[in-house]
């Protein structure tokens, strides 16, 4: 058993509000580390403080675990370690647009007016769009509207 496997089998594990996108690809999981006598570590981040599915997400990682044989193992969840939009891996933003929600655009760590304004269209490809609101079906969406193909859609906020 290496942390490459333990990774591949964490790929299992899907966001539950983006159930084409693995917490792997979302950068949730930060780390695993496997001790001398077998015990592995898993450390976790939420996407958003307060995420209502935080629970749910430990909870799946301990089951997918549990399923491959691994009985002696830790899952934590921490906030000393911020996720960023950052993290989300290229695998997990073509998920995004195939689940037609625009993917969080790569940024410095500013995020400034224009990031949080346009973002590409999953329908059409355009940026030629405009944010509705702030506030989507969930605390890590956004709601944004495309003038080129006239459809609305969501947005992974940029974090």
């Amino acid at each position: 058993m290496t942390e490459a496997t333990i990774l591949s089998w964490l790929d299992e594990v899907k966001d539950p509000e983006i159930p084409v996108v693995s917490l792997v690809d979302l950068g949730v999981i930060r780390r695993v580390q496997i001790a001398p006598d077998g015990h592995v570590s898993v450390w976790m981040t939420p996407t958003f403080s307060g995420c209502p599915a935080m629970d749910y997400m430990r909870r799946d990682v301990e089951r997918v675990l549990c399923e491959h044989g691994v009985a002696n193992h830790t899952v934590s969840m921490s906030l000393e370690e911020a996720w960023s939009s950052n993290d989300v891996t290229e695998r997990g933003r073509q998920a995004l647009r195939e689940f037609r929600l625009s993917p969080p655009p790569p940024h410095q760590g500013i995020i400034d007016l224009d990031i949080l304004e346009y973002a590409e269209c999953p329908h059409c490809g355009s940026h030629n769009t405009e944010l509705r609101s702030p506030f989507g079906p969930t605390l890590c969406r956004a709601l944004h509207y495309c003038f080129d193909c006239r459809q609305g859609f969501e947005q992974f906020k940029p974090v």
